[in-house]
């Protein structure tokens, strides 16, 4: 259980530290990077989440739902829609500013410029927090058909 809690806590910590590593990279090269090689690092990264999101999180939904036989699809889909559902809402609710943005985004409030760009930082990080501490804590309580290379595998894609 030791070795156990130890693995979780450094799969936890993996995409804490990717972000701070991106956000440091960003703070020492915010003129150097050319447009084309940023358009092709968000290409990258857009498409390590998606394999991260399909590969370690929908599909492990649908393998543990597999006794629903024909509708075991159901559960992944309906909590793909629900999660979709709350973003869009935070989206709206949450003010937020996005950077490079002129104008704010979410209810009209008097917070700084500041406080709105970590809002939106926030409001997109939630969720990959979620994903991660959703793995591991199925792991933890063993129940969880994903394996802990899966569970390292999302961190690291998210990570990125």
């Amino acid at each position: 259980m030791h070795e156990e809690l130890i693995h979780i806590i450094l799969g936890i910590m993996i995409p804490f530290l990717g972000t701070t590593l991106g956000a440091g990279c960003v703070l020492f090269a915010r003129h150097a990077i050319k447009p084309l090689v940023q358009k092709a690092l968000i290409g990258f990264a857009s498409g390590v989440m998606v394999a991260a999101s399909v590969w370690s999180l929908l599909i492990p939904a649908m393998e543990m739902s597999e006794s629903y036989g024909r509708l075991a699809f159901l559960p992944a889909v309906n909590g793909f829609a629900f999660g979709m559902a709350f973003l869009l809402v935070m989206d709206h609710i949450v003010p937020h500013l996005h950077m490079g943005a002129d104008k704010p985004e979410g209810v009209k409030s008097g917070l700084a410029r500041t406080t709105m760009l970590v809002l939106a930082v926030t409001l997109h990080n939630l969720p990959e927090g979620m994903a991660v501490g959703a793995v591991f804590a199925g792991i933890l309580t063993g129940e969880a058909t994903i394996s802990l290379a899966g569970a390292f595998a999302l961190s690291i894609g998210i990570a990125i």
